[in-house]
């Protein structure tokens, strides 16, 4: 199991199902810096990186595309 897909293991199911399909459909194309904007997504409570991918929230910094491609799956 990848680095990414170990951190994206979270307690919402919800969650979970978008993450792994995100990281299913992009992992192997992510760029260092994707890679790293994607962890700092991760930083934030399932609550609130909930209401991120739902566009309920903004993230204090993201870049939008990775966002935009997280919110398509």
């Amino acid at each position: 199991m990848s680095a990414l897909r170990w951190r994206s293991r979270r307690g919402m199911l919800e969650l979970d199902i978008v993450l792994g399909r995100f990281l299913d459909r992009h992992e192997a194309r992510l760029s260092e810096d994707q890679a790293k904007a994607y962890l700092g997504l991760l930083e934030y409570p399932d609550a609130e990186l909930w209401d991120i991918i739902t566009g309920k929230g903004e993230p204090e910094a993201v870049e939008k595309a990775l966002l935009e491609l997280i919110r398509m799956n």
